[in-house]
């Protein structure tokens, strides 16, 4: 899926580290394509606006240089408009993938935003986002290739942007020790946040890059090691964390984040010596995989063998009512997954309504996707067999690519390339325009080995009388009803699936039963269950999240 995942919130901001993950699992951002190849003629184009007053950032993961940011705060006769633009590249499973991210907001003279534009383009087209605030109300215009979305939202309170979050503290003036709060609008997912941001002392940073200086008409560049004075700001949203060193005036100098992404500021020519580096070697998809303990002396081979998976989990919230149903029970810090295939009917819910609705990025009402999913189903009229025909149907279509994008079900029929959590939304907006309830679940899956973050359905089959059941599936795996070793840890688009991004690092798994089917045969030769680097296809770090799948389900 796009464990990323999370995604853009201003890469050089204090949430910009979201950007790059929504999609790790999540969420997700992950990349791909040539896309670097394609792009570099238009690089210094798209960066002719940045004057020598731009601040400019290399983004490293791990110690690996993946990208570069670059931002620039321009008066106007009514505030300010801050501009930023990022080019991210990183490796994942040994490929390299990138992707562009723009931001233009227009603020007030207190350094209130009053309208933003935001695009994402992994390669095969921009997402673009485009917003007028007023009071609490965001107006947001969705345009992709395919066709253009109209989206209101009222908020609990007058938002702000990432980008204008230094140069608004900036404005207020740094009082060490005290705690401010914000509500974070994040155009990648079109969701608020309430952020928490405390305020430490002044320190002196290093920046370990040449740093450009202003000295009449020239510019010149300090030498290694220098250090600035920066107050250091602790910034807390949805679990996440991440430190930031801002001047008195605003400027972010650098920026670091629990998951091991980190920005410091460098000259324009340092910044851009950049991602197309083939020493970038850190890979964002194994670094989120889950080992797990194995408390038993059965070994699982084959996922589709698992009848019944006893996993006890640290390191997460128990108490989220997505662990429960759909095959998962819960029994204190042991949760147990049944085999879908012994799921049971049961009466109707009554939110059925909801998941037949089209929604931001799941255009069931498009009738290009209503057209498709018609001619998968043609000629049958019973529900589980629909639901299998789109699984099917998905899984031949699209080209399994790691993307970073907003996974929009319109604009993957059109490219028909994506990873887990673009299988997914065509799926749900395929299976919604038919009438069927269907929605995105995101967590883990088990391959050879280890967990990795993951996306896939879940899709209502009703069986008569009133009755029916929720049903896991998976298109990009190919499985219907997808096995027994998804772990579902949350429900809901992008706006739902950010809660995912903490728990990376953080989730240790003992597996401790399994239940394997009578008929099943271990693997005798090779090695078998032991961890080897599967396909990845994704959670995040999505816009979205990333998501990791066998080579063998593509055969």
């Amino acid at each position: 899926m796009k464990l990323l995942h999370a995604v853009p919130r201003g890469v050089t901001r204090p949430l910009s580290f979201l950007a790059l993950l929504a999609w790790i699992v999540t969420m997700g951002l992950v990349l791909t394509r040539a896309y670097v190849q394609a792009r570099s003629m238009n690089l210094a184009t798209d960066l002719a606006r940045y004057g020598t007053a731009a601040e400019w950032r290399g983004v490293y993961y791990r110690g690996e240089k993946v990208g570069f940011t670059v931002s620039q705060t321009t008066p106007t006769a009514d505030g300010f408009q801050v501009q930023e633009d990022a080019r991210l590249q990183m490796s994942l499973l040994g490929a390299t993938s990138a992707a562009a991210i723009r931001t233009t907001a227009q603020l007030d003279h207190a350094f209130g935003v009053r309208s933003f534009e935001f695009s994402l383009d992994p390669g095969t087209g921009p997402v673009q986002v485009n917003g007028l605030v007023t009071g609490r109300h965001v107006s947001v215009t969705l345009k992709t290739a395919s066709g253009t979305q109209q989206i209101e939202r009222d908020l609990e309170d007058v938002p702000v942007l990432s980008v204008n979050l230094p140069r608004m503290l900036a404005s207020r003036g740094f009082k060490p020790g005290t705690q401010e709060q914000f509500l974070v609008f994040d155009p990648a997912t079109l969701r608020s946040e309430r952020v928490t941001l405390d305020i430490g002392r002044r320190e002196m940073v290093g920046v370990n890059s040449p740093v450009p200086t202003r000295v009449g008409s020239r510019d010149f560049y300090r030498p290694l090691n220098q250090s600035i004075p920066a107050f250091r700001v602790d910034l807390a949203i949805a679990g996440l964390k991440t430190s930031s060193w801002v001047t008195d005036t605003g400027e972010v100098v650098r920026e670091e984040s629990q998951m091991g992404l980190m920005s410091v500021r460098e000259s324009p020519d340092v910044a851009r010596r950049m991602s197309i580096s083939r020493g970038v070697t850190g890979d964002l998809l194994e670094a989120s995989a889950v080992v797990p303990r194995n408390s038993t002396k059965q070994r699982i081979d084959d996922g589709r063998d698992v009848r019944r998976l006893a996993l006890r989990i640290e390191g997460l919230d128990l108490h989220n009512p997505d662990l429960e149903g759909v095959g998962q029970t819960l029994d204190k810090d042991v949760l147990e997954i049944r085999d879908a295939r012994s799921l049971r009917a049961a009466t109707n819910p009554t939110d059925l309504a909801l998941y037949v609705q089209p929604e931001p990025l799941i255009e069931s009402d498009d009738p290009a996707i209503r057209r498709e999913a018609e001619a998968a189903v043609l000629g049958v009229k019973d529900p589980r067999t629909i639901a299998e025909r789109l699984t099917r149907r998905v899984n031949a279509m699209l080209e399994k690519k790691p993307t970073v994008s907003l996974p929009s079900a319109r604009e993957v029929l059109r490219t028909k390339i994506g990873d887990c959590n673009e299988h997914t939304a065509l799926y749900v907006a395929m299976a919604r325009s038919l009438g069927l309830p269907a929605r995105i679940a995101v967590g883990l899956v088990y391959v050879r080995g280890a967990f990795f973050y993951h996306a896939w359905p879940e899709v209502y089959v009703e069986e008569g009388h009133g009755s029916g059941l929720w049903l896991p599936v998976d298109p990009t795996l190919n499985q219907f009803p997808a096995d027994a070793t998804h772990l579902r840890l949350a429900r809901g688009g992008l706006d739902k699936q950010a809660v995912i991004l903490p728990l990376i690092g953080k989730i240790k798994i003992t597996i401790a039963d399994v239940e394997l089917a009578p008929n099943s045969s271990p693997v005798l030769i090779g090695r078998g269950s032991t961890p080897s680097a599967p396909f990845m296809s994704p959670v995040p770090v999505r816009a979205g999240l990333t998501c990791w799948s066998s080579p063998s389900s593509f055969r």
